[in-house]
């Protein structure tokens, strides 16, 4: 396997993986990084007409035939899964819901988690199915505080977000805490199901935190999610959105792609909960790379809040990633070089 430290994958070269949702951020790297290992790639999204674009790039890059774009322009349909599953190895669950103003996340999870349960109950009635990776959310472990001393384990879940939201008598939840306590509750559910329901296929979930790094089709794409943070301090808008991102960790768009890749194909991971916790970051940190590689610019600086101060078991995620890539956690300095080139690549 190409950059692989492993020469029995789980799942053989060749065979067929599904991604979600694969049009966005993290979810077009995953694609990309399984089709330059040597798989194929079926990709669902919610208009085949309006991500076009994707069937043509990826040949181009890796040839023909190796991508195919699958539309689910309703995830909650009787049988909305049948199709996009059959015949595939694997599967990255990517898709989910991205509105962090969350308010009322029971109603939220009363939508969500049908869908999940529903593409894993196909997996598990689709005997090709050998490996399916889910992803949470860093928020599903902790809410960042570079304040204090926290150490994480594997099996810690946000419930300072859950009691906040459960005792919240106002109608109204501050900050991102819905968002937080939905996607603690939503993993938890996942598991509730696996463990009831003991699908014979490798589940493992991956909890990223904030994505910075290189978009894989800046023209196609623009410059998504936290990665347009970047562009709105380089072109100082939207600064207190900015500013209020307390220091924490970041995963590279390229790192966080190979994770998925491993977490899928290499033997022995299973039942396993990934922490894609590179290295630290703070946007203050940004913008003093941001100065040094444009000082012709007026970068604004930020008021710099120090590192996050958070022990995380982040160990084995970051040997997955080096089992392919021969190094680790790509730096900040590179992911945000990386970052600027995307959005002068979309800029011209």
């Amino acid at each position: 396997m190409a950059g692989s430290a492993s020469d029995t994958p789980r799942i053989p070269l060749g065979s067929t993986i599904l991604v979600t949702g694969v049009n966005g951020l993290i979810a077009s790297w995953v694609a990309d990084r399984l089709l330059r290992a040597g798989y194929r790639v079926r990709g669902t999204v919610r208009s085949v007409a309006r991500c076009s674009w994707m069937e043509p790039f990826f040949s181009n890059r890796y040839g023909p035939s190796r991508f195919e774009l699958v539309e689910v322009s309703d995830f909650g349909a009787p049988g909305a899964w049948d199709l996009p599953v059959r015949g595939v190895s694997g599967i990255a669950a990517v898709a989910g819901q991205s509105e962090l103003d969350l308010v009322d996340i029971d109603a939220a999870l009363e939508l969500e988690f049908p869908f999940v349960a529903g593409l894993l109950q196909t997996a598990k009635n689709e005997p090709s199915v050998k490996s399916v990776v889910f992803t949470s959310s860093a928020w599903a472990a902790w809410t960042p505080d570079p304040s204090k001393k926290i150490t994480l384990h594997e099996w810690s879940y946000n419930d300072d977000a859950v009691k906040a939201v459960r005792g919240d008598t106002s109608g109204s939840v501050k900050g991102f805490a819905g968002y937080m306590a939905f996607k603690t509750l939503l993993e938890q559910m996942v598991w509730g199901w696996i463990r009831k329901e003991k699908p014979s296929y490798a589940f493992n979930t991956i909890l990223p935190d904030t994505v910075l790094g290189a978009t894989l089709s800046p023209e196609n794409q623009g410059i998504q999610s936290t990665c347009g943070m970047v562009r709105w301090l380089r072109d100082g808008v939207n600064l207190d959105v900015v500013a209020g991102v307390l220091p924490q960790r970041f995963i590279d768009t390229q790192d966080i792609g190979l994770l998925y890749l491993a977490a899928l194909v290499t033997p022995g991971v299973d039942s396993e909960r990934l922490f894609g916790f590179g290295n630290k970051f703070s946007f203050a940190k940004i913008a003093q790379i941001l100065q040094k590689l444009e000082p012709e610019k007026n970068i604004p600086t930020l008021n710099d809040d120090r590192w996050d101060q958070t022990e995380v078991p982040n160990a084995r995620a970051e040997s997955l990633v080096r089992s392919f890539n021969g190094h680790g956690w790509a730096t900040l300095e590179d992911s945000i070089a990386d970052c600027l080139n995307s959005i002068k690549e979309l800029d011209g």
